[in-house]
């Protein structure tokens, strides 16, 4: 790609003044447009070392109002980062709708640099461009706009910025040794980045590539490129906007996977059996919380089911035993103001525990392809491409060595109404009834139509459903803890026998 790249190309002042004037005035107007239209956009600077990204990135944001973008110089990551999927501060940066984030330099930083100074292993490079690929694809699917920029100068130019960079004062902090070693084995580097331009250049977030060496002739490049690509997108929305709904096709049920209903709920514990067995399972869950504390190995637990399945109750018992400075449960209900103008997948990503620590999700990012598909809150296609994201986000932790476990608690409808009229009876659990409840109870072959095929689609060998037969609550108990502990011993195992 790069070498056909002609690095000669300038621009006269003249031409170079009207330009900029005329970019700066359509940037200004189309980033209010697509304030009004929610649109996300995101703006990546990579490239060459002491190519003007910072410059570049000023004079892109001189035609922006101040409001409505934020600016990310991505360094070397921090210790907070690096105990978590390489994403994850990516993820947590990412702009609501209608906003702009500016990256100097991203999620790139690690398939380049970090691959050039040898601390990515070189097998794991496919699975870093794979999930770059799905986590750009997942973002734009949403309706993001990305815009990827690599800034491109030849070694020589490169060496007489670093120089006078180096030169002053003023300015010699912002060269390192390691900005000399990449100018030195610049071949290297540049063989790298264009292998990076090559795997990650596609249709829904292409590559562009600025000839950097003269600063005005990028600047206006920059700038018109930028503008181009969000003229187009709001066009592409305003014409989406205009198409009519097309009608949900009659889906034959006869041939669908049931795999609830070949779940045995008659599975039962005694009091006795269930005192004896849970008190062991509890002492032990508190040794291996400890061991993947010290071998920073960090674990997510989901837990969806039915309503009044008994979630709550699990979650306490695998809880009870746990040193509460290293895990968190999070309840997930409907998602806020803030929640809603980001991508679905957001607010779990900030909340992806560091290494050694346990997240417990009571209701997950599931939510999903069960209630907004059936209660309407999404588009059918929005439910159906979310099975694929939704595996390639647990493929992306389970990468970054953490435990993915998923735990659909089943009972059958008989003893959810056993269970609603009990909590209506009692005053301490009234509470937990409301008429939503009810109102789902009208949708359970919905609903089950629904979890029969996440269940299927979605039980990976890295993330794992597991259906528990929660008619008897003692039962349940006991296969959650006993999954858990053997999750992490086999965990364990696994990290000892790499060390």
């Amino acid at each position: 790609m790069l070498e056909k790249i002609d690095l000669l190309k300038k621009i006269d002042q003249g031409d170079y003044k009207e330009k900029i004037k005329e970019q700066t005035l359509r940037l200004g107007e189309l980033q209010r447009k697509l304030k009004d239209a929610k649109i996300p956009v995101s703006i990546v600077f990579e490239g060459m070392g002491a190519s003007g990204k910072g410059t570049q990135i000023n004079h892109l944001i001189q035609a922006l109002d101040p409001r409505g973008f934020d600016v990310y110089a991505n360094d070397k990551s921090t210790k907070e980062e690096r105990m978590r999927p390489f994403l994850w501060r990516f993820w947590t940066k990412l702009p609501a709708q209608g906003r702009i984030a500016l990256f100097d330099r991203s999620w790139y930083r690690q398939v380049t640099m970090e691959r050039f100074d040898g601390k990515i292993k070189e097998c794991d490079m496919a699975g870093a461009y794979k999930d770059i690929q799905s986590f750009e694809r997942q973002l734009t699917d949403d309706g993001m706009v990305i815009i990827k920029l690599f800034l491109y100068i030849s070694q020589k130019e490169q060496k007489s910025r670093l120089k006078k960079l180096d030169a002053s004062k003023d300015t010699s902090w912002r060269v390192s040794s390691d900005d000399w070693r990449r100018n030195k084995e610049y071949d290297k580097f540049l063989s790298i980045c264009e292998e990076m331009l090559e795997k990650t250049d596609t249709d829904f977030a292409p590559w562009t590539i600025i000839e950097a060496m003269d600063k005005d002739y990028a600047a206006v490049k920059i700038m018109t490129h930028v503008a181009d690509r969000l003229e187009e997108a709001y066009h592409l929305c305003l014409s989406r906007g205009e198409r009519k709904e097309k009608e949900v096709p009659i889906r034959t049920k006869e041939y669908q996977n049931g795999v609830l209903s070949g779940v045995d709920l008659t599975k039962t514990l005694t009091k006795e059996e269930y005192k004896r067995e849970i008190d062991v399972l509890q002492e032990r869950l508190e040794q291996l919380h400890s061991q993947i504390y010290r071998l920073k190995i960090p674990a997510i637990i989901g837990f969806e089911g039915w309503d009044a399945a008994g979630k709550g109750g699990a979650i306490r018992r695998l809880t009870s035993h746990l040193d509460p400075r290293g895990y968190k449960v999070y309840p997930t209900s409907a998602p806020n103001d803030m929640e809603r103008v980001h991508h679905y997948l957001w607010r779990f990503w900030n909340n992806v525990p560091r290494s050694g620590h346990i997240a417990i999700f009571d209701r997950t990012w599931y939510g999903r392809v069960l209630v907004e598909r059936i209660e309407g809150f999404c588009s059918e296609n929005q439910w159906k491409q979310a099975y694929q994201e939704i595996n390639e986000m647990e493929d992306h932790m389970a990468n970054a060595g953490a435990v993915v476990l998923k735990f659909w608690i089943h009972i059958d409808k008989d003893e959810q109404e056993r269970r609603f009229r009990a909590r209506s009876e009692d005053p301490l659990k009234q509470w937990k009834i409301t008429d939503e409840d009810w109102r789902n109870r009208e949708k359970w072959d919905e609903y089950e139509e629904a979890v029969n095929e996440m269940l299927v689609r979605t039980s990976t060998t890295y993330a794992p459903w597991i259906v528990v037969e929660g008619n008897c609550k003692y039962y349940a108990r006991v296969k959650i803890l006993k999954t858990v502990v053997e999750a992490l011993e086999a965990k364990i195992s696994e990290a000892k026998k790499n060390t």
